[in-house]
């Protein structure tokens, strides 16, 4: 079989370009879902049970249903609501946010769990509030032990977006398709949409590798 480099050529900075907007969304939403994630597990871990029904919930919602579905959800239902026309950047990035929001919050709450209480007495005894031993004293240690699952996180969401080239968000999927469109060949443009992701999530392999050598020694 005749392999087409023109083809490649040809939409190269379409390609480049879409893969500049996968690294946005992507880091977008593990950023966002961070931040979410942080108060949704801290939420999880109350003891009141009617503060914690909503959270698991939360949890069990965006862990038990298809991004696929929650992509659709949120851009045709959803987004809507706050925008006309939708973009479909937003909606990506959205999903992908509430999403990893879901699975960071167990990462959180997994990490925050793992550091032995006794620190948080001891901190307590010297007179920190709950606020400032879970800000100097649990999360600087727990957020060495969440560096790992963190960074599979970041891979996943990267991988996952691929899914915003069916809303036509205009990432390294979408571009491939369109080269499919075009020529009527699928061999190249999807051979370098596979290509570009494998260097993307290995870049961020061995980077997360790195942090976690970096901060092991610390």
């Amino acid at each position: 079989m005749d392999f087409r480099w023109d083809i490649i050529i040809d939409y190269l900075p379409f390609f480049l370009q879409g893969a500049l907007r996968t690294i946005g969304m992507s880091l977008a939403g593990v950023l966002l879902g961070c931040i979410l994630g942080l108060f949704i597990a801290l939420g999880k871990m109350s003891p009141l049970f009617i503060v914690r029904l909503p959270f698991v919930w939360y949890i069990n919602f965006f862990r038990g249903t298809p991004l696929l579905v929650q992509l659709f959800l949120i851009h045709f239902a959803v987004m809507p609501l706050f925008m006309s026309p939708v973009n479909p950047i937003a909606s990506v990035i959205a999903t992908l946010s509430l999403n990893s929001a879901a699975y960071v919050a167990e990462i959180f709450r997994a990490g925050i769990q793992s550091i032995d209480k006794g620190q948080a007495e001891a901190a307590h005894s010297l007179g920190m509030n709950k606020i400032q031993v879970m800000r100097h004293v649990i999360l600087p240690q727990a957020f060495k032990r969440m560096i790992p699952p963190l960074g599979n996180e970041f891979i996943t969401l990267l991988k996952d977006s691929s899914l915003g080239a069916i809303i036509a968000a205009p990432e390294i999927f979408y571009w491939g398709r369109a080269a499919v469109g075009e020529y009527y060949r699928v061999w190249e443009p999807y051979l370098m949409v596979a290509v570009i992701y494998l260097i993307l999530t290995l870049s961020l392999t061995y980077l997360l590798n790195y942090l976690e050598r970096r901060f092991a020694t610390e």
